[in-house]
């Protein structure tokens, strides 16, 4: 089982957070003490923890493979996954951390479903982000309510002046 998922910058910030299991202390203090151990170790080393006080049923080289599946799958959705995708696409990284693992379980591997699930998403939120917000630019993306739609300059001219296109 896993216990956490937490990626750091190299100053110790981190940029995605996410625990699976309850902790009986604050979360930053967790943050702050994971980071201290990592941050003192060798570059050539992996930087995955155990916890000693747990059982370990997880193999190394399958917690080295998800890492991989983790990377892969934040690299095809930001096309050369940097700290700021993290940063301003949380919402985002967090979907395609839940699609690979969830309630500390790991449920997808394969890059390819975790990918098209991500972008299936991504196209889901603009849609709705179009056909809900009238001053979106554009002519929206189909529906009932976007056949109306128009461009934020005329929507906002026809509401002042009274006159409607409905």
């Amino acid at each position: 089982m896993i216990h956490a998922v937490l990626i750091f910058n190299t100053s110790g910030i981190p940029r995605l957070t996410k625990f699976y299991t309850p902790l009986h202390q604050s979360s930053q203090t967790v943050i702050q003490k994971i980071f201290s151990l990592i941050s003192v170790r060798p570059a050539g080393l992996c930087n995955f923890l155990d916890a000693p006080e747990l059982e370990h049923s997880s193999s190394e080289l399958g917690i080295l493979d998800l890492i991989q599946v983790l990377v892969e799958a934040l690299d095809r959705a930001f096309e050369n996954v940097c700290e700021l995708d993290l940063v301003f696409h949380f919402d985002e990284a967090h979907h395609i951390l839940a699609e690979i693992i969830q309630g500390g379980l790991v449920l997808e591997t394969n890059v390819d479903e975790i990918s098209n699930s991500a972008k299936l998403a991504s196209k889901g939120r603009k849609d709705s982000f179009m056909s809900a917000n009238p001053l979106a630019l554009g002519s929206g993306v189909g529906g009932p309510r976007n056949g109306a739609l128009q461009a934020p300059l005329g929507w906002l001219t026809d509401r002042l002046t009274g006159v409607s296109g409905r």
